[in-house]
């Protein structure tokens, strides 16, 4: 299992640098290479200032010039009602989708808490306070809206935002009650799915209500027995996993692991109880070969990280996603910067 001692030597921002375009991070690579053809996203620009924010609160420095592309992305993808996909010629050719927005909006809450110059901490506050009106009928978008808030709230308490994060929690689940197999709120484990206990003990912190911290704590304490397998964490896969299914299953993405690790991160915190780091820990280490596959998806020399872990080993393919998933992992361990 990763100890702490070790997360410094293994954070490196070459390979995303690499991903890194004229006008933001490009959304998917062939192996190593990023796909010019594919082009840019919404989702991938908002988790790439998480990363950047992250890094400054760990006095890490990400290169200045690319990580402001990053952030000049998610800022014009908000001009005149947000827009997801862009081309390396900067034509727009969507409309942005609830998760897409509401990860745009995490991101620039994280800069507008930490973002390493003046200027770019203003702009995202400005483009965030903007936002204290989103609303989705869908309980991801809105967890991660509402981490955003909770990150900027934690370093400048703002009433708009405070506001934001009382609407947002009233629109979280919460788990099952009269199912001692099956606690989750949905059928089945779909994608990015501790990011709701997370946002629960979040915004339950944020607001002084025990119970939604108690029950994300509840939730959570469910999915790290739920998801843990013979070598360490074993992910529901990418298509979901019902209450019948056996583990392993595959496709596991690096998503999963991220959001895992920074729950337990922000259960520690809020609760003062250093056993969550243990859980946290071995999320990271899911990164680094204790997983079902014994397969090592980050490498530590380039700071890549491959697409999933398959029946037949790893997608050798590092893409953006999977890319800060596992930057963003290893940095939970060392400071988180949105975390109450």
């Amino acid at each position: 299992m990763i100890s702490p001692s070790s997360i410094d030597r293994l954070v490196c921002f070459d390979h995303v640098t690499e991903l890194i375009g004229r006008n933001g991070i490009f959304e998917h690579a062939k192996e190593s290479h990023p796909r010019l053809e594919h082009g840019y996203s919404l989702d991938d620009n908002g988790r790439a200032l998480v990363i950047v924010a992250r890094a400054n609160a760990c006095g890490i420095d990400f290169p200045s010039r690319s990580r402001n592309r990053c952030l000049w992305f998610v800022l014009a993808a908000q001009e005149g009602g947000w827009k997801d996909r862009q081309t390396t010629e900067g034509v727009w050719n969507r409309s942005a989708s609830d998760d897409a927005i509401g990860r745009a909006i995490w991101g620039l809450g994280a800069a507008a808490a930490c973002w390493p110059e003046e200027l770019g901490r203003e702009r995202a506050k400005e483009a965030l306070l903007r936002a204290v009106d989103f609303d989705s009928g869908w309980w991801r978008p809105v967890a991660y809206a509402s981490l955003g808030f909770l990150a900027y709230n934690a370093v400048a308490p703002n009433q708009g935002a405070a506001e934001a994060i009382a609407r947002l929690s009233r629109k979280l689940p919460l788990g099952r009650r009269h199912d001692d197999e099956w606690l989750w709120p949905e059928g089945p484990l779909r994608y990015d799915n501790a990011r709701l206990p997370e946002a629960l003990i979040g915004c339950g912190h944020a607001l002084d209500d025990p119970k939604l911290v108690s029950e994300g704590l509840r939730l959570l304490e469910w999915l790290v027995e739920t998801e843990m397998g013979e070598h360490g964490f074993s992910f529901a896969p990418v298509a979901g996993r019902f209450v019948s299914h056996r583990k392993p299953s595959f496709d596991q993405q690096p998503l999963e692991a991220w959001a895992m690790a920074d729950a337990c991160v922000r259960a520690a915190e809020v609760t003062g109880d250093p056993g969550w780091m243990v859980p946290a820990r071995v999320a990271v280490s899911w990164f680094l070969g204790d997983n079902d596959q014994r397969a090592g998806l980050y490498d530590p020399r380039t700071g890549a990280c491959c697409d999933g872990l398959t029946a037949e080993g790893m997608n050798l393919n590092q893409g953006a996603e999977s890319t800060l998933a596992a930057l963003g992992a290893l940095l939970a361990l060392r400071r988180p910067v949105d975390a109450p």
